[in-house]
């Protein structure tokens, strides 16, 4: 969408604007977006004369930057919520749906990528990463390409990564052989892919990050190579670290190294690298986490889902280490709701560190400028002249918010039990209007995601798995 034919929006008499952690709430202001930027903030905006101009009536609403989910698996909302697992660990977990993930299509990665970004989008959240780790041999298409046109469909900043899985089971690793590729093979994809999408542009709709899966899926040598593949370019790295005690056992048990120590070895570390939960790190890695200004994406749901534990997000915090949000794939998580996140964010914390350790605006704050911080979108997460307009719109005037209005941007957090939004707005698009999407019937992504999901499950029963 070029700026000369993207349409003017004029969001009037805003109940609430949330500009973002530094800058206090606007009552009754106006949000003026042109070009795909917010281009003006006040009472009573003029328009001018120009015409085709859309006017939301926004007195019922509280405004906030879109939100940025920094840690997600896209393809694992087809299996969510399977008896088998529901009770169980990390690694279990993982092998057990390893076996069911090999079925995995292209048709079923299309679609699952609409229904999870469908879902961020009805939820606020207008940036969102991906980490598609699963490389299944049966599947001949162009694996990112076929995400990003689910992206362009929904009208969703996007921003995901080449995963990577070189270490099957026969390596001592947790997947089948099916679904891990060569070294050579992920190394020379993932500059294809950079090459074919990446977009460093100002307001970029599509970026690309480099993501080996885990220590205990890629090998030592994989991880510095994709390391220096990712400097070449200048693009983002991301990994799984520090989750589960069972993955500190693993890494000292073949390295000799617990696993940020093994990183640090690897070149894994640092202002461009993001690590996804980073429950166990002790003091010391702490420490280095804020002296290399290593990212962390933080995801409470899923940790709480797999009872992996609490990550330290308030003495992090406190340290300068920049924390995003995460949903995490929607098999570990079951959903893909953002404003949920959030909340969950605060109060996992609170059972921590109490009480005050946290509150409403730390958390937006981890959800919107830290994510765009995180995934390096320089315009983004705030509601300020000159930057992207991504905005999460909610209605609340409706029953679940009586008696909570006192603070309208905490209402969000502490209240109300439907987390969608009644706009969310990308670039300057409406991509969901009046509570439902506007780039795909929302019908028929349940139904053939439904269908889809359900075919996986039998072939993975016909074929006599656990």
């Amino acid at each position: 969408m070029t700026e000369s034919n993207q349409e003017t929006i004029l969001l009037k008499n805003c109940f609430h604007i949330w500009p973002g952690s530094e800058d206090k709430p606007l009552k009754n202001n106006d949000i003026l977006i042109q070009g795909g930027c917010i281009k003006s903030m006040g009472e009573n905006l003029e328009t001018g004369r120009e015409t085709g101009i859309k006017i939301i009536d926004c007195s019922d609403h509280v405004v906030l930057p879109g939100f940025v989910n920094t840690h997600h698996h896209f393809y694992q909302t087809l299996t969510r919520n399977i008896p088998a697992v529901q009770n169980a660990k990390l690694f279990d977990w993982l092998v057990y749906l390893y076996e069911i993930w090999k079925y995995i299509d292209e048709e079923a990665i299309f679609y699952s990528s609409l229904l999870a970004m469908g879902e961020l989008l009805k939820t606020g959240c207008t940036l969102s990463t991906d980490h598609h780790y699963l490389y299944p041999d049966n599947i001949s298409c162009d694996i990112m390409a076929t995400q990003f046109k689910a992206a362009e469909i929904l009208g969703m900043r996007f921003s995901p990564t080449r995963g990577s899985m070189s270490l099957s089971r026969k390596d001592g690793g947790l997947p089948p052989d099916t679904v891990v590729q060569t070294e050579d093979k992920i190394l020379k994809d993932c500059e294809r892919v950079i090459h074919t999408f990446h977009d460093e542009s100002e307001r970029s709709m599509r970026k690309i990050v480099l993501a080996p899966c885990s220590p205990f899926s890629v090998t030592r040598e994989l991880m510095k190579q994709t390391a220096a593949l990712a400097r070449k370019y200048k693009v983002r790295l991301h990994t799984h670290l520090a989750e589960t005690k069972d993955e500190n056992d693993y890494c000292i048990q073949i390295y000799n190294k617990r696993p940020l120590e093994l990183m640090e070895d690897c070149d894994f570390i640092g202002n461009d690298v993001s690590f996804a939960h980073g429950i166990f790190f002790n003091d010391d890695e702490i420490r280095l986490l804020k002296e290399t200004r290593t990212h962390i994406a933080h995801c409470p749901t899923s940790n709480m889902r797999l009872g992996s534990g609490i990550c330290r997000v308030v003495e992090m915090s406190g340290k300068g280490i920049n924390i995003g949000l995460g949903v995490d794939g929607s098999a570990s998580n079951d959903s893909s709701d953002m404003l949920g996140e959030i909340r969950n964010a605060l109060l996992l914390q609170r059972v921590r560190y109490g009480a005050s350790s946290i509150n409403a605006t730390d958390v937006l704050k981890m959800a919107t400028q830290n994510g765009a911080k995180l995934l390096n979108f320089d315009k983004l997460g705030r509601i300020k002249s000159g930057f992207a307009a991504d905005l999460a719109v909610f209605n609340v005037r409706q029953m679940e918010y009586a008696g909570a209005l006192s603070d309208p941007v905490a209402a969000l957090v502490f209240s109300g039990f439907n987390h969608a939004t009644d706009y969310t707005i990308v670039n300057g698009q409406i991509v969901v209007n009046k509570g439902r999407l506007t780039g795909f019937d929302e019908n028929k992504i349940f139904e053939k995601a439904n269908a889809l999901s359900e075919n996986i499950l039998r072939r993975h029963v016909a074929n006599g798995s656990r």
